[in-house]
């Protein structure tokens, strides 16, 4: 059965909580328990950066192994969460939620306490797989709790609070090492996971999950990280210049070893990546548009710090002007959600994309000459974007399948906005070359921004047009 063919029904549940029954009193305290689980993964994909150059000299590491502290987060987050959506949806959103919560805290303190880099990194990785339950799970939960008619607004919340956190992580990390030194970044996820278990415990509805088919995916569990940390670990390696043999040989084989998997999957009762929900419009345009997306704004944080640092620019200067991105995203991310909910999926998420590659488009002709002017405004145009775009795609993501398979979805499209990162990263650290300080290739960077853009849009428009009916 496609995805797209099954109606949407009111969702079964257990002794727990009834959705059908839920107050408005209860769905607050639900998205304030979601709100405060769902920003510890940002905050510490982008505190971590200030807090580098104390671990390396605490560690006396170089930036390459201390590097790993983030780019193994960013690919555990992006293989894991397919795997965490499913377990989800056999074992309840709810236990995944609590469970990812609960140990998150644990390995916090762990991280903090860490005697050395490689434990560290050990520590981080926990982060991340914890991190990975929270979210689809998270974004799954919504989608049962709340009515169509507001689920976009509760969406369009979450995604204010994502900015902000995102945009928050390296200044509240400066804040932290300059204070308390870097460990503090990892004791001050106490503060987020305490209310949020306290709250959690009470407030998360127990939905009993949908009978799963017999036998559990257990191959295809261990086999799809194992894929996907290997693809990313060839466009690392890309991007670092490795050995022509090395690209020439890997690449053949991450794709072989990529369709194999498919295969497999593909003829399993109950796979882990169910590819046919690539085979639903909505879905397909959701995970597409945000990689592109994320790929154009992964483009312009990392090539705007360097152009600006050409430029003699104070690391505080640099962090005002981008300001102007995050700021956009938090204003427009709760007038998105609602809109949705008042318009329909497609409308205002392609007009936020429109306003996005908009925003891109003095940057990119510019070049590495644009002026303060120009960047202020393309990244306000670029964050009211964004922010009135995501609420639709995440949305229209977790709609467009059952509600049974909804964790499966939603870790299924945030593995999709991972990779936009990753893949944009990568590529544009093989566009800079080894010395970032030369930035004659960041206008190649700004119109690589812009193409991903203008593709988002044209994936925007085969989101649906309006909402189901419940």
């Amino acid at each position: 059965m496609t995805p797209e063919a099954e109606p949407t029904k009111p969702a079964d549940t257990g002794a727990g909580t009834e959705p059908a029954g839920m107050t408005v009193r209860g769905e607050r305290l639900i998205l304030l328990t979601v709100m405060l689980g769902i920003v510890l993964a940002p905050l510490n994909s982008t505190m971590i950066a200030v807090a580098l150059p104390d671990i390396m000299t605490d560690f006396d590491v170089a930036i390459t192994s201390a590097g790993w502290l983030i780019t193994a987060y960013l690919i555990s987050m992006a293989s894991l969460q397919p795997l965490a959506g499913k377990l989800g949806d056999r074992f309840g959103h709810r236990n995944m939620v609590l469970s990812g919560l609960s140990v998150f805290g644990f390995v916090s303190i762990g991280a903090a306490l860490s005697p050395s880099l490689s434990l560290l990194l050990a520590f981080r990785v926990l982060q991340a797989v914890c991190a990975a339950l929270i979210v689809p799970n998270s974004s799954a939960l919504l989608r049962e709790i709340l009515p169509a008619h507001r689920r976009g607004a509760g969406f369009g919340l979450l995604g204010a609070g994502i900015a902000v956190a995102a945009a928050g992580g390296p200044p509240l990390g400066g804040l932290l090492v300059e204070l308390a030194g870097w460990r503090s970044i990892f004791y001050v996820n106490l503060i987020f996971v305490a209310p949020a278990l306290l709250i959690g415990f009470k407030a998360l509805p127990s939905i009993a999950a949908t009978p799963a088919k017999p036998g559990f995916d257990i191959f295809g569990a261990m086999a799809l990280p194992v894929v996907l940390v290997a693809a990313a670990w060839i466009l690392i390696s890309f991007s670092k210049g490795a050995e022509v043999l090395l690209i020439a040989v890997g690449i053949p084989i991450v794709a072989v070893g990529a369709i194999a998997f498919g295969w497999y999957e593909r003829r399993q009762p109950d796979p882990i990546v169910q590819l046919n929900f690539f085979l639903n419009r909505s879905f397909s345009a959701a995970a597409a548009g945000i990689g592109f997306a994320n790929l154009s704004m992964y483009s312009l944080l990392i090539a705007i710090p360097l152009l600006l640092s050409a430029r003699d620019d104070s690391s505080l200067r640099i962090g005002l002007i981008l300001t102007a991105m995050s700021a956009g995203m938090v204003v427009s991310s709760f007038a998105g959600g609602r809109m949705i909910d008042r318009l329909g999926r497609r409308l205002p998420t392609t007009a936020g994309m429109v306003l996005l590659t908009v925003g891109v488009v003095p940057i990119a002709l510019a070049g590495q000459d644009v002026s303060l002017s120009q960047l202020l405004a393309g990244l306000s145009l670029v964050g009211l974007g964004l922010g009135l775009s995501t609420p639709g795609l995440q949305t229209s993501a977790v709609e467009a399948v059952s509600r049974k398979d909804s964790g499966s979805a939603a870790g299924l499209y945030s593995t999709s906005r991972y990779l936009g990162s990753i893949i944009g990263s990568a590529v544009i650290a093989a566009i800079l070359g080894a010395d970032k300080s030369d930035v004659g290739g960041l206008g190649l960077v700004f119109i690589l921004s812009l193409g991903a853009a203008a593709i988002a849009i044209f994936a925007s428009l085969g989101l649906s047009r309006g909402r189901p009916e419940s």
